[in-house]
């Protein structure tokens, strides 16, 4: 699990490799990523948008951003957690991805970046 926190806001990462989804004849490689984001914070938030750089090995690099999370603008108290699962399909069995929520801040508005630590998806048999 990778872990970081940004002005009390955590976020963690783990991933996996989805064989039964990839294709590696086709140079085509589905990996699921699962994040929490805990608001460690003293105040309510909520996270509007999310801004993603996806890495490939073959020196591809992808830029998705966006409303949300998977449809959602999760409001978070403090002490509260938000859970979801994502993917991404790399043409290489190796990559990263990295990025940033905009989350605000309900009391007053004040809009801050959380950053997404940079995290591997590589194919676990390239791992030994």
């Amino acid at each position: 699990m990778i872990t970081q926190i940004t002005d009390g806001v955590k976020v963690s990462v783990v991933t996996e490799y989805q064989a039964d989804y990839s294709s590696p004849r086709q140079s085509h490689y589905v990996f699921t990523y699962r994040i929490t984001i805990e608001n460690c914070s003293a105040y309510t938030v909520q996270l509007l948008r999310r801004h993603w750089f996806i890495y490939d090995s073959n020196n591809s690099q992808k830029e998705v951003e966006g409303e949300g999370v998977v449809g959602q603008q999760p409001v978070l108290e403090p002490g509260e957690t938000h859970q979801y699962v994502s993917g991404c399909n790399l043409k290489t069995g190796i990559g990263k991805m990295n990025g940033t929520y905009l989350m605000e801040r309900v009391v007053d508005g004040k809009q801050f970046k959380v950053v997404i630590p940079e995290f591997v998806l590589i194919l676990p048999y390239l791992l030994n």
